[in-house]
């Protein structure tokens, strides 16, 4: 299980034993953004879990050496390829059962439509219960849902509808994962390189897995294909119960604390509350919905322009390469100092290489152009530090997997709207049209962001509502 991707999935699509301590982490005068700031929590003294220095090893050698790490990224590795396989013989096996192309595309759809739902209803699950027992609960859910789907009698809607429970449960899968790597990797340098290498895999999976999974139909029946997902989630789930610790929750209940429903709601409410979690919030948001107007018209451009059949796969691929590149530069040639110099301005210009689309652009140079667009996305590995240092523990789980739900959901709704679009306009003008308005958006937002920056703005106009007492623990 996945989702720290862009696609569908840890994408969800955007799944720790003997801790190890980070490098120091980067100065807070380091942000582009400095001074104090409103402080969301106290400081807290280094307890018995804290991680502990490794001198020798840095860069992404450093998150390597620690060994819950290594037990996790093999797990995110195992279930992604899983499900990537599993969703392209779903589809397959939809279409079999079926012979409805609406269907079988409804099969992708909904693994993208219930992120929302789930980051939203269960995303209190994240913080309420410890993060080892949540993640292996989490895997070994899909694991019996997958199973269900191999039984010969189990109807086509039985099949969509396990299909919406696997991606219900993926955000708070990895939220919990994501807010799990702070007490691994800590809260600095390592913790971002370790979701730098997250997002790696993500990407990488989807050039390596649609054409593993080709391969399997080649060889085995689709519910054949669907029985290795299985065994991944089996394997990911053991590895997290036994290479990693078991932590207590991060914010356990003493009287039971209402309900889960209840405490997932207020959880996105304080999140979403806070006027800088919401600003960072939405610089991971912005630029992601409109990026993906290329790729969800790659079909029809192709056919606009007259590329021959391969071109399709090159036009898929373009942008994950790109940003695989460019995430491998930034996490390996920068400092964290520099990471966090260049969130704003390379956000800020990352949509512009899809505006070349406004002269409909041949092959070569439209690759050109979304490996560019794919490099832009490198400004998170800095707003990853920002993001972490600006949540309070206490809702680190909550804020994550809001997070990763948010960002699935606008994606789907991203592709949707490119799509529609195309309908009443040409599809290289939609393209730069997203380029275009994504562009301004994002300029409008790290404007906000600026001016959310510890030392611009005092503790009170750092939180809205009246809960601000609440989250300035």
């Amino acid at each position: 299980m996945e989702t720290d991707s862009p696609a569908p999935a840890d994408t969800p699509r955007t799944p720790s034993a003997q801790a190890v301590a980070p490098s120091p982490p980067p100065e807070r005068a380091a942000h582009p953004d400095p001074g104090p700031g409103p402080t969301l929590r106290e400081p807290v003294a280094p307890g018995p879990d804290a991680p502990t220095p490794v001198p020798a090893a840095r860069g992404y050698r450093a998150v390597f050496a620690v060994t819950e790490f290594r037990a996790v990224f093999a797990a995110h590795l195992l279930s992604l390829l899983g499900v990537v396989v599993s969703e392209l013989a779903l589809t397959v096996l939809v279409y079999d059962l079926t012979g409805s192309p609406l269907l079988s595309a409804l099969t992708f759809a909904l693994g993208l439509l219930p992120y929302m739902i789930g980051g939203t209803l269960f995303a209190g699950v994240a913080d309420r219960y410890p993060a080892r027992r949540v993640l292996v609960v989490c895997d070994l859910l899909c694991a019996a849902c997958v199973a269900v789907m191999l039984v010969p009698a189990t109807p086509v809607a039985g099949l969509l509808a396990l299909r919406c429970l696997v991606a219900a449960v993926a955000p708070v899968f990895t939220g919990t994962r994501m807010a799990a790597l702070t007490d691994i990797l800590g809260e600095g340098d390592l913790y971002v390189l370790g979701r730098s290498l997250l997002r790696i895999v993500s990407q990488s999976a989807m050039l390596i897995g649609f054409g593993a999974g080709g391969v399997l139909l080649t060889v085995l029946s689709p519910r054949g294909a669907i029985s290795v997902t299985v065994v991944t989630f089996l394997c990911s789930a053991a590895l997290l119960r036994f290479g990693t610790r078991d932590r207590p929750a991060r914010h356990a209940t003493g009287d039971g604390g209402g309900t889960l429903l209840k405490e997932s709601l207020s959880g996105a409410r304080l999140v979403l509350g806070d006027r800088r979690v919401r600003a960072l919030m939405l610089l991971f948001w912005l630029p992601a919905m409109f990026v993906v107007a290329p790729e969800a018209l790659a079909a029809p451009y192709a056919d606009a322009i007259g590329a021959p059949p391969a071109a399709l796969g090159l036009l898929l691929c373009a942008m994950a390469a790109g940003h695989i590149g460019a995430e491998l530069f930034v996490g390996s040639a920068l400092s964290p100092r520099n990471r966090s110099r260049i969130v704003l301005p390379v956000a800020a210009a990352g949509l512009l290489p899809l505006l070349v689309y406004a002269v409909r652009p041949g092959l070569p140079l439209a690759l050109a152009a979304l490996a560019l667009a794919g490099a832009g996305a490198a400004y998170v590995i800095g707003l990853d530090q920002w993001f972490v240092d600006a949540v309070p523990q206490e809702l680190r789980g909550r804020a994550m997997t809001l997070l990763t739900a948010g960002l699935m959901t606008v994606q789907g709704l991203g592709m949707a709207l490119a799509g529609l679009a195309a309908e009443f306009f040409p599809v290289h003008q939609v393209v730069a049209g997203s380029g275009i308005i994504g562009t301004v958006l994002t300029l409008l937002l790290v404007a906000e962001v600026r001016r959310t920056a510890p030392g611009r703005m005092s503790d009170t106009e750092g939180r809205d509502g009246a809960d601000r007492n609440v989250t300035s623990r």
